[in-house]
């Protein structure tokens, strides 16, 4: 039986208070705050999403007063994120209400349906006193709404009702937040991967889910990452493993934890019985548990030095989130070939599209991809509409990097090593160690995985294509019987839409644009965002009539744009010329003679 004087001296109660209105009350319990007087900190961002969010704007109502006297203390506010209490002696507790309706996988929400939060949305943290232990107490809502709810974690728990509700430990403030908790009704599968425990839990499905599927292909993709990193031991570096999955009518992501993830995706992503299932969604959805699965040991056990610790009161910079997340990208759907959920077909169409992206984006001519981790927080996360023009996305380069230094090291070590034996050795010295690589700290690594001889090939890819903007030759380095790589064959309408250089959506039957290429027809056109397109070539323009108008051109034709541009109407005249598109590359599997 638990009792007062077993709880740590820091104590966070949560309730989903008021599910119509989205509001959380949390109760914060400091047995020993600091007699000078003590400081809370609400979190501005969250580890593993790389944006100042300021988490503390949904902080309703804050009050404060003391254990013993029962009397309301006074709170100074330092800034945004943080508060003084006076000074006391004697334990005191701090009560707030925060307003929760953020859908994502990084925040909080409450409604009737479902309940989810990280703990850096609701939980303050006690500054000098973050690493002491902590517990949390989750109470279930007072409403009929939630009589069936239960609780999904993978915080400790000491003393929980059958529904999951009751008391949870935290090593620290930093476990904490580490651990998503989502309350609700759950459809749930388990398996076990090496010998360790897996679970996902499922909300949002309308029908119930093809769980047989679902494990059958979960347990391979881990059963193959668990070996990649421990092909000896075969053991993963967690007790149990928890998939978070909140499927919904249109939404797309994850966020990596130590010991689960939280995932977001369409319900049609999702197999369910009797339901005709789209595989290409499908795959899209495993390919997500993929990369954030791989996370629970690149990021969140292989850091980068200066994120140990996670400083959340202000931005964190690194120039490796290419490693961490462009390598990510790279295995997350290798695995998917590897565990056999793809053949080597479709893997290579997943490699080309990815390839192919990356080089229709000019922003790839000027940000290097240690740039683009640097910046991640005020351009990759706020993207606008001048953002495939100025930026290289990380994740899809840091892909590509990572595929272009496998070939290297097979080229040179004669297939004998691959990026495999590098990805191992990293995680012998800075996973099981968690201790953080240094900026540079790839550098060595290499060289002892593969050989000092590969430190002239590595120097070189790093100028170009680390600290440099060229384009990674894909196209020179892949050397293999199996694999055939050649220019896209694209259709005229693909090839005029090329060199438009035009991003566009609907809005109320008219077509607008959203983006503007660098170097594309439409640019030199004089188009820009927000442009309403009317015409082209004296031809109504929509979304349903777009392709048929485009091709209906000729290469070198003139074309004719009538658009509003602040309701002010306009024309411009501008030609195609093939120039403006973009190398691009098809990749595919020859048919080997036995």
């Amino acid at each position: 039986m638990t009792t007062t004087t077993d709880l740590p001296a820091i104590q966070y109660t949560v309730w989903p208070a008021d599910l119509h209105g989205h509001r959380y009350q949390v109760k914060l319990h400091i047995a020993n705050p600091d007699p000078e007087g003590q400081v809370l900190q609400m979190p501005a961002w969250i580890p593993g999403s790389y944006l100042i969010r300021d988490f503390s704007k949904h902080i309703e109502s804050i009050e404060a007063h003391s254990v013993q006297t029962k009397k309301k203390l006074p709170l100074e506010r330092i800034n945004n994120d943080q508060w003084c209490l006076p000074k006391v002696s004697g334990a005191i507790e701090v009560l707030t209400t925060i307003y929760a309706y953020d859908p994502s996988v990084r925040a909080a929400f409450l409604d009737t349906e479902r309940a989810f939060f990280n703990a850096s949305s609701l939980c303050l943290e006690v500054k000098g006193q973050s690493d002491l232990p902590c517990s949390l107490a989750i109470a279930p809502p007072k409403t009929e709404f939630a009589a069936h709810w239960s609780i999904q974690t993978t915080l400790r728990s000491v003393k929980t009702d059958t529904q999951g509700f009751g008391f949870y430990l935290a090593q620290n403030y930093a476990d904490l937040l580490d651990h998503p908790v989502a309350m609700g009704e759950f459809q749930l599968i388990d398996w076990v991967s090496n010998g360790t425990p897996h679970s996902m839990a499922i909300q949002g499905c309308i029908h119930p889910i093809d769980a047989k599927r679902l494990v059958q292909d979960l347990q391979a993709i881990c059963n193959c990452t668990i070996n990649l990193f421990e092909p000896k031991t075969k053991q993963a570096p967690f007790a149990r493993y928890l998939f978070l999955v909140n499927a919904v009518l249109n939404g797309y992501g994850g966020l990596e934890h130590r010991n689960s993830t939280a995932l977001l995706c369409r319900r049609d992503q999702i197999p369910q019985q009797d339901v005709p299932l789209d595989e290409t969604s499908y795959r899209e959805f495993l390919g997500l548990c993929s990369h954030e699965y791989f996370h629970a040991w690149l990021v969140k056990r292989i850091q980068a030095k200066v994120f140990q610790p996670y400083d959340l009161s202000q931005r964190n910079h690194t120039r490796l989130l290419w490693l961490f997340e462009g390598f990510t990208s790279y295995y997350d759907d290798l695995q998917l070939f590897r565990s056999k959920r793809i053949d080597l077909n479709l893997y290579l169409g997943l490699v080309a599209n990815n390839w192919n992206a990356i080089l229709r984006g000019p922003g790839r001519n000027k940000q290097s991809l240690a740039d683009s981790s640097f910046d991640a927080w005020t351009k990759y996360y706020q993207a606008d509409e001048n953002t495939p023009n100025a930026v290289v996305s990380y994740y899809g380069k840091g892909a590509l990097l990572a595929l272009g230094l496998d070939l290297q090291i097979r080229a040179f070590s004669k297939n004998q090593k691959s990026l495999d034996d590098l990805m191992r050795l990293i995680w012998k010295k800075h996973g099981v160690t968690l201790e953080g690589i240094a900026e540079n700290g790839l550098d060595e690594l290499i060289i002892e995985a593969i050989g000092t001889e590969f430190s002239k090939t590595w120097s070189e890819m790093k100028s170009r294509y680390i600290f440099g903007t060229e384009d990674i030759p894909i196209q020179k380095w892949i050397a293999s019987k199996l694999v055939s790589v050649r220019p896209k064959t694209t259709s005229k309408l693909e090839k005029i839409k090329l060199q438009l250089g035009m991003r566009h959506t609907d809005v109320n039957g008219w077509l607008k644009v959203t983006h503007v290429l660098d170097g594309g027809a439409a640019q030199l056109a004089g188009l820009a965002p927000g442009d309403i397109l009317a015409s082209i070539n004296g031809q109504r323009i929509t979304g349903a009539r777009l392709d048929k108008v485009l091709g209906g051109l000729a290469e070198g034709e003139n074309i004719h744009f009538c658009f509003y541009r602040d309701d002010l109407e306009h024309e411009r005249i501008a030609s195609l010329s093939p120039h403006q598109a973009p190398t691009q590359y098809e990749l595919s599997a020859n048919v080997v003679n036995t």
